[in-house]
């Protein structure tokens, strides 16, 4: 059985006490991983405070020629890596070689972005009586920053806090999610072997309820990336104080289909936003409200399309869909199932479950205050709702309290004109399913789905400070 160390200042270092990892497909142990302490993680802080010193006066060039040398790597070890996160997350392996796809995409993105940290240059003499004076703007590196991420996206996420954070020449020190450190710790092999100087990565694995207060309190972190639970992320929030933060949490994807839209043609598509990787995405589609005059003809062939999945071992290439990441998750969503049954609402397709999976399940005559519905299920769970106007369609979908990303499906202009300017979320996706996302576009919610935004470009503002000069030329 493979044992996992802590990664401290360039160094595997050991720790008193370690946890069993399991797979979520089968059960099996397949590592032991380091359990770190508060003390691991004052070392770790400490420790890329010391190395940011040095790291923060490396060029653009250097810079971005680490990230690109982590590019090559990663492509050619691209299948190892994707067996990685199909081991540990129970993610289907054609998925796990798309994650890969984009994770590589994105270290790609923050090599290119790490040349482009840009100024402006300020006209002084355009306020009344400044004369002989210069001004312009750059963008400098903050420091240390404390990386907290999930388990559903174990390399991009990682890679969409590492990546701008290196880029302009910041430390971090990451906790990974307790069930998927193996992609992370991998990371750490992959940045050292491309040339990046010792301490600037650090991981600590653990508890995150253990190791979280110090990450977010520690007076040398000058920024907190967090990506995971509503609950969590309001309390990481109202710690951090003046600090930088950005924060990615929940969402129940909304989509609207119209009347105009031309159902062969989307419900397939629909049918992988809803089902891919079991739900568990933020952006998985959640709610869709389909106008009436189709909604009969919409479910029926939704459904038709849901029973054609393959639910199965995650190494299997035909497989679809796979186990839940604990079994902890498929007793609660089948007790929300439940509950929802007992108010009303009807199981059209689904519903069974293992120990370990969850059959995808379409449910309808639902109302939006069910949990299945104005929760996030973050569970291959999507509810059908018919609506009878446009304007009852918006109502509907903004009637959450989240609003990470939102679709519609039109061929009218001015209901797709409309949908952008009316839809609450900070992503608005005009014919195609709520969970699309590139990773070089902006990305965060609205309400309480976030706070700040990812995709490379817009990270690496909240990966630096703005530092204003102005020099007075006339002495």
């Amino acid at each position: 059985m493979e044992e996992k160390k802590l990664w401290i200042d360039g160094k595997w270092e050991d720790t008193v006490e370690s946890y069993e990892l399991q797979s979520p497909y089968s059960g099996e142990v397949i590592a032991k991983v380091a359990k770190g302490t508060t003390a691991d993680v004052k070392r770790a802080i400490e420790g890329a405070h010391n190395a940011f010193q040095s790291y923060k006066k490396t060029t653009a060039y250097e810079r971005a020629e680490i990230l690109y040398r982590v590019v090559e790597i990663m492509r050619r070890r691209r299948e190892e890596l994707a067996e990685i996160l199909t081991l540990e997350a129970g993610k289907p392996i054609t998925a796990s070689l798309s994650e890969l796809d984009r994770t590589i995409a994105t270290y790609q993105f923050a090599a290119e972005e790490a040349k482009q940290l840009h100024g402006v240059t300020v006209p002084m003499d355009a306020a009344p009586g400044v004369t002989n004076r210069i001004g312009w703007t750059k963008r400098v590196p903050l420091g240390v920053v404390a990386a907290i991420t999930p388990f559903n996206f174990p390399f991009n996420l990682v890679a969409h806090k590492l990546g701008p954070a290196f880029a302009v020449g910041n430390a971090v020190v990451l906790k990974p999610a307790s069930q998927t450190p193996l992609s992370s710790i991998v990371m750490a092999e992959i940045f050292k072997e491309a040339g990046l100087p010792d301490g600037v990565l650090q991981i600590v694995t653990g508890s995150g309820s253990e190791l979280s207060e110090e990450l977010v309190t520690n007076s040398a972190v000058k920024k907190v990336t967090f990506t995971g639970s509503g609950a969590v992320g309001l309390k990481i929030k109202e710690q951090v104080g003046l600090r930088k933060i950005t924060l990615e949490l929940g969402s129940n994807a909304g989509l609207i289909i119209e009347p105009s839209a031309p159902i062969e043609k989307i419900v397939g598509r629909c049918v992988n936003g809803a089902f891919g990787f079991a739900g568990q995405v933020c952006i998985s589609l959640q709610r869709i409200f389909v106008h009436e005059s189709i909604y009969d003809e919409f479910t029926k062939a939704f459904v038709a399309e849901t029973e054609k999945l393959k639910v199965g071992n995650p190494f299997d290439k035909s497989t679809d869909v796979s186990a839940m990441i604990n079994p902890k998750e498929v007793t609660r969503i089948t007790e929300w199932i439940e509950e929802a049954k007992t108010q009303g609402a009807i199981v059209a397709t689904g519903g069974t479950f293992t120990e370990r999976t969850l059959t995808p399940t379409v449910m309808t005559n639902v109302e939006t205050d069910m949990k299945v519905v104005c929760q996030e299920v973050f569970a291959p769970i999507v509810s059908i709702v018919p609506y009878e106007t446009f304007d009852k369609a918006i109502d509907l979908l903004n009637s959450s309290d989240l609003g990470l990303n939102a679709g519609i499906f039109t061929n009218k202009l001015d209901d797709a004109l409309r949908a952008a300017d009316e839809l609450e979320a900070g992503s608005v996706i005009i014919n195609d399913i709520p969970t699309f996302r590139t990773d070089n576009m902006p990305y965060g919610g609205v309400k309480m789905s976030g706070y700040g935004r990812e995709g490379v470009k817009f990270a690496v503002e909240g990966m630096t400070e703005l530092k204003f000069i102005t020099v007075n030329t006339g002495l």
